[in-house]
């Protein structure tokens, strides 16, 4: 349908979440489509074809060289004028887990509003010196201008990788993204009240699964249309895939709250349409 948000899911050398990320898209009401890397950069497809970008998790060229860096490059070069026309046509992008380092190493993010492909940020190994893959509370900037994270208070869901922690070259660095409302997400105590639980002091392990700075978990651009994050918001869109869900302190608020990221984007869109 002509009103129908299209959106593309990237696929190939190694990403293996795109299936489940096309599959929460169709349920927020679009239609993706998974399309392989390659068929962008050899100019098969292109971009502009589609309203929303989503680069999904997984092990892009199997972590070579650090996590995201490989494609992160293969982007940032190869499809560089595509990226560039899309941000400034006002579209969409999400990157989730390694598609949140691809977005960090492309430059994409934390951006600015005219994206010129540096990296000013990176995403490394967790504290812990292993892979985490557990379940975790997060907690959203009501005043951050992500166009995907509106309306969202708290989240339930998994992560799972291996370079999680956020750093910038310095302090000051932080600061202007938070003075900015860029650090859309963050991992929280789930003791704390919802809406109260965001802190700059890093929180324990595995509290903070990666020991980010400011427990940082996920960061928009200026603009509030690109957005990254390293949990896996659509491995949790129904509550039977939480661990807990045959128990009764499985709150099934938290987890539809998942899926509020993927239709705040397609309502997003649908409104330009």
């Amino acid at each position: 349908m002509a009103d129908t948000p299209k959106v593309a899911v990237l696929f190939g050398f190694g990403i293996n979440c795109d299936r489940e990320t096309a599959a929460v898209f169709e349920l927020a009401g679009a239609t993706s489509e998974r399309v392989h890397v390659n068929h962008f950069v050899n100019g098969e497809r292109d971009l502009s074809e589609f309203h929303i970008l989503a680069v999904p998790g997984g092990f892009s060229f199997g972590d070579h060289l650090g996590s995201g860096r490989l494609l992160g490059n293969r982007m940032r070069f190869a499809m560089r004028e595509q990226l560039s026309a899309f941000v400034a046509a006002g579209k969409p992008i999400i990157g989730i887990c390694n598609g949140f380092q691809v977005l960090v190493k492309t430059g994409l993010l934390p951006g600015v509003e005219v994206p010129d492909f540096d990296q000013t940020a990176s995403l490394t190994l967790n504290n812990s010196g292993r892979y985490e893959d557990r379940w975790v509370t997060l907690e959203f900037d009501p005043a951050s201008p992500c166009i995907w994270t509106k309306g969202i208070t708290r989240i339930e869901c998994p992560v799972r990788h291996g370079e999680g922690r956020f750093v910038m070259p310095s302090a000051a660095d932080l600061d202007k993204l938070d003075s900015n409302n860029q650090i859309s997400v963050r991992y929280v105590d789930p003791a704390t009240k919802p809406g109260q639980g965001i802190t700059d002091e890093t929180l324990p392990f595995p509290l903070c699964p990666n020991g980010s700075i400011r427990n940082i978990a996920g960061i928009c651009d200026p603009t509030g249309l690109i957005f990254g994050l390293m949990p896996h918001p659509e491995a949790a869109y129904a509550n039977f895939l939480h661990p807990h869900h045959t128990r009764s302190d499985v709150n099934e608020e938290l987890l539809s709250e998942c899926m509020q990221i993927f239709r705040n984007a397609v309502d997003h869109v649908k409104a330009s349409l």
